[in-house]
């Protein structure tokens, strides 16, 4: 018997024949099959989780094809996505929304300067799933954090209001914006 490497799950199919296969061949395939309808890059994190689940943390050496894919919708529906019969959709196509607090809380000591640059990227990425409407949440959380303050005042006022007409301005600039709604709250 030929050894397996050590970065490779045998794929059980369904006529009984194994193929064997690594995290990038999977990530490969499925972005392959995705037509678009899908990041690639978040097809590909998402394929490699569950190849590390089932190679590291279950120790397996091979998996079956229903298994694999099982595990993977279970993790696409988790980040908002369904599967249904080989087509990728978005589960969440009507709303989407984005934590504005947390954005702050992870961008550290810096502030304002990697805050914005990452909110327009945020913006740019929901849209690539075409939702009708966007959703930040957490704005006056957000705005206390940015500006180091305990209490409401008119910085945060000022910050705040920057903040949506900067989402705003990101959101008409952007050629996917056609038809979606942008709430700020």
């Amino acid at each position: 018997m030929i050894a397996l490497l050590s970065d490779c799950l045998l794929f059980q199919l369904t006529n009984g024949e194994s193929v064997p296969c690594s995290a990038e061949m999977i990530s490969v395939e499925l972005v392959g099959g995705s037509d678009g309808l899908l990041d690639p890059e978040v097809l590909r994190h998402a394929a490699a989780s569950v190849f590390h689940y089932f190679k590291a943390e279950l120790c397996r050496e091979s998996v079956t094809v229903g298994e694999f894919a099982g595990a993977l919708e279970k993790v696409l529906r988790n980040l908002g996505f369904t599967i249904r019969a080989g087509a990728v959709e978005s589960r969440s196509r009507e709303t989407i929304e984005t934590d504005l607090g947390l954005m702050a809380k992870e961008s550290g000591g810096s502030f304002e300067l990697l805050f914005f640059p990452r909110l327009r990227d945020e913006l740019r990425t929901q849209l690539r799933h075409s939702p009708r409407v966007l959703r930040f949440r957490g704005l006056r959380g957000c705005v206390k954090q940015l500006a180091g303050a305990r209490r409401w005042s008119g910085r945060c006022e000022r910050l705040r209001d920057h903040i949506v007409d900067y989402l705003r301005q990101c959101l008409t600039a952007e050629p996917e914006s056609t038809d979606c709604a942008l709430v700020v709250e």
